[in-house]
């Protein structure tokens, strides 16, 4: 019996409500955007919402899976009945610059928890102005997970979801690790 992968379905749908509800949906910017849904959501219940591993990369938090998918510029095969990605060319230069997301289809609320659509929404309202280069401040700020990362593995280094549990989770560093282990021997079991 093989489970339907609701991390893909939740990612999926993540993305397509990013795209719909904030300006500049740029690849950087929805890096960004999933990273805080999901170490947001991390901190207070213990487990991430898209699963997807991120990366310290230059500029902020890369999940690392998505990227390679679409490092040449396609959208994964899985996802191109959802979205379209448009190269936007830079004024000055004539350059291809930018990664568009558009969206073919209406997000689908439902697969979300209460909690995460809380935690979806609230990213979305507080970056639905901003543009990539703006978050990047937030992303890097010190002590969070992804300067930790940085300062002691460096560079294209996995950033463990653990370093998002500080004195405001709401999950202590062992009922987090418990719920990462069932959840990693529950998708184990159905593969």
């Amino acid at each position: 019996m093989k489970l339907i992968n609701k991390e893909f379905e939740k990612r999926k749908n993540a993305i397509l409500y990013f795209c719909k509800t904030v300006k500049y949906p740029f690849k950087t910017k929805i890096y960004k955007l999933l990273y805080f849904l999901d170490f947001l959501h991390f901190k207070q219940t213990g487990r991430p919402v898209t699963d997807l591993e991120y990366y310290t990369f230059d500029f902020g938090p890369v999940p690392m899976k998505l990227h390679e998918e679409i490092r040449e510029d396609k959208i994964p095969e899985e996802l191109k009945s959802y979205l379209k990605i448009f190269k936007e060319k830079d004024e000055t230069t004539g350059e291809e610059k930018y990664i568009k997301f558009i969206p073919k289809r209406k997000p689908n609320l439902e697969i979300f928890t209460e909690k995460e659509k809380e935690i979806l929404e609230q990213v979305a309202t507080i970056f639905k102005d901003a543009q990539a280069k703006d978050m990047t401040e937030v992303s890097h700020l010190k002590n969070e997970p992804w300067d930790k990362t940085k300062k002691e593995k460096g560079m294209h280094q996995k950033i463990d979801f653990l370093l998002a549990l500080d004195k405001d989770a709401l999950v202590t560093i062992d009922m987090a690790k418990e719920r990462m282990r069932l959840s990693k021997e529950i998708k184990e079991l159905f593969q």
